[in-house]
């Protein structure tokens, strides 16, 4: 007789340390909740270490996996170094890296985007990906092994003109998800997320007609929940993506 395998063990994530930038808010928290509650141990990233400590003591109390809050600005190289280290010297490796972080600043218009506000919006979406991945891929490499996966955006292939350089940055994470999985193969695994319009803390700057327009845009007709980037999110970080390497993944109810 056959033996019957659960195929939801596939999605567990037991014995792996998974970290996440812009982790203590939005998609980044309803991803180390879910890790957590998959069975890793979570490094929470984010500039404010005040938020960040509040949900590692919410992860070790309904989990008890461990957490590790880490208050870190990923738009600045040494940062990031100092982010990764931590990580490392904490719990020994990382297994899982989410490039979360992100920021799309309001201009009045794309001539009067100034230099500091492009090099910002470039150092948050994309300079900071590209570090961590390279020093946590590179750790990966020489250890057992991992998956890096980065969040874009559908801006990165329909880009508006209030997010020209957010959609600029995004569209550089489809270049360095694709080169970083050839880069790490076959030990590390990159992809990407291309999500959607979700009701995270950004949303609360919408307008009722902005939102109108967003969901008219939408086939399934309403923007996301936050907690709706979970399952990707697990497959993507877990063995049930064994063979998923270098893909861009759609989550945005059909809009792109």
């Amino acid at each position: 007789m056959t033996e019957r395998i659960d195929p939801t063990r596939q999605f567990r994530l037991d014995g792996k340390v998974a970290l996440v930038t812009g982790g203590s808010r939005g998609l980044g928290r309803e991803m180390v909740l879910a890790f957590a509650r998959c069975g890793a141990d979570v490094v929470i990233a984010s500039r404010k270490q005040e938020a960040c400590a509040a949900l590692a003591a919410q992860v070790e109390k309904e989990t008890g996996r461990r957490a590790l809050a880490v208050g870190c600005h990923v738009g600045r190289w040494a940062e990031c170094d100092a982010l990764a280290q931590s990580a490392l010297d904490h719990f020994g490796h990382v297994d899982v890296l989410v490039n979360n972080a992100g920021l799309s600043p309001l201009y009045p218009s794309v001539v009067e985007i100034s230099e500091d506000l492009y090099d910002k919006v470039m150092g948050v979406n994309l300079k900071g990906a590209f570090r961590l991945s390279a020093v946590l891929g590179t750790a990966m490499f020489d250890g057992e092994g991992g998956t890096i996966i980065n969040l874009s955006s559908i801006a990165a292939e329909k880009p508006s003109p209030n997010e020209i350089p957010y959609a600029a940055a995004k569209s550089g994470l489809h270049s360095l998800t694709k080169g970083l999985a050839r880069t790490f193969a076959p030990k590390v695994r990159v992809n990407c997320i291309m999500a959607g319009a979700f009701m995270t803390d950004i949303s609360k700057a919408w307008t009722p007609e902005m939102l109108a327009a967003l969901e008219r845009m939408t086939p399934l007709g309403r923007v996301g929940r936050p907690d709706e980037i979970v399952g990707t999110a697990l497959y993507l970080a877990s063995d049930a993506s064994s063979y998923t390497t270098g893909s861009i993944l759609k989550v945005d109810g059909g809009a792109a």
